[in-house]
């Protein structure tokens, strides 16, 4: 497999898609509608081609010119644009269609490929653009992958939990850095044991090039940290990386309350738990990076960026409430 189809290819995850497979010598072509700055726009081994995804002609005119061995599908959003893609890509090497570990719709600890069941998708949820119907659209989108594999196409699900890393444009961790970095006694929600599992983004395009080069056909494939860390722990791996020291206080809803605040409020916190079950890519050979390295690298990034993540979680005047009624008890 020498070519390479990115549908997306200019921000977050698709961006390291691309660099993924630029270091295994493949030749890259992405394909968007050029709403934003292409970071490879002097690549020599990058190509591009304009054109809206949800449109079939630009994407069959796509799939002509680039002519891929290998698809990676980051921006499918509604079941139908996945079902379109196994048809226009249906002779390819591998199509691989970035999923959810929201498509899971059973809170099982861990949650497993093949054993959790999928959310349902109703035909109002499946062209739906809410936050609400994320999970089930995806999930709908999964099977639009495995009923494609059916008819012979080659065609895979990649399933990461919540992504970080460097050029995250949701700063949902970047609230959490801004605090640690800025201030020596910050809020964590709840008692500091909340987990949400993470993946960091280079695993995630090392993951999907994995995928696309050894996977089977109908399979889906979770992606996340090999080491799961609490709310707590997260908060130390930060303030390890920038070499700094930072009070935690734990408020619970009734401390937050006080200052018109929920648990809900924080991003990253989620009741009840999430994680991942990914011994099935580390069979493929996969390893995540050592999450220490991993979020060294993000706060790195973060330092260089103009990212706050301010409108994810409270104030610092509100904040500082709460924290007042702490110091009170």
């Amino acid at each position: 497999m020498d070519d390479l189809l990115v549908i997306g290819g200019t921000r977050f995850i698709g961006r390291h898609v691309v660099d993924e497979f630029r270091a295994h010598d493949y030749d890259v072509t992405t394909f968007n509608r050029g709403n934003h700055d292409n970071p490879f726009a002097d690549a020599e081994d990058v190509s591009h081609i304009e054109g809206d995804r949800t449109d079939d002609g630009d994407l069959a005119a796509a799939a002509r010119e680039a002519d891929p061995d290998v698809v990676v599908d980051c921006v499918a959003y509604r079941p139908r644009e996945v079902r379109t893609a196994t048809r226009v890509f249906d002779g390819v090497d591998a199509y691989v269609f970035v999923s959810s570990g929201s498509a899971y719709g059973r809170e099982d600890l861990p949650k497993r490929e093949g054993e959790t069941p999928l959310c349902d998708c109703t035909e109002e949820q499946a062209t739906d653009d809410s936050q609400s119907s994320y999970g089930p659209r995806k999930a709908e989108g999964d099977r639009a992958v495995f009923a494609a594999a059916e008819r012979g196409v080659n065609a895979m699900s990649v399933r990461p939990c919540i992504v970080y890393g460097p050029h995250d444009y949701t700063e949902r961790l970047d609230y959490w850095i801004d605090r640690v970095n800025r201030f020596d006694r910050i809020v964590v929600p709840g008692d500091g044991t909340n987990v949400w599992h993470r993946a960091y983004v280079e695993d995630v395009a090392g993951a999907i090039r994995r995928v696309a080069e050894d996977g089977e056909p109908g399979e889906a494939y979770n992606v996340a940290d090999r080491r799961m860390v609490t709310l707590d722990g997260m908060v130390d791996l930060i303030a390890d990386a920038l070499d700094t020291d930072v009070e935690v206080v734990h408020a619970g809803e009734r401390e937050l309350a006080a200052a018109d605040l929920s648990l809900d409020d924080f991003v990253l916190y989620r009741n009840p738990p999430h994680m991942l079950a990914t011994d099935k890519l580390a069979r493929l050979g996969w390893e995540s990076t050592p999450i220490d390295e991993a979020m060294t690298r993000a706060v790195e990034d973060h330092l260089d960026s103009d990212r706050d993540g301010r409108e994810h979680g409270p104030d610092r005047e509100t904040e500082e409430r709460v924290l007042g009624v702490l110091d009170t008890l």
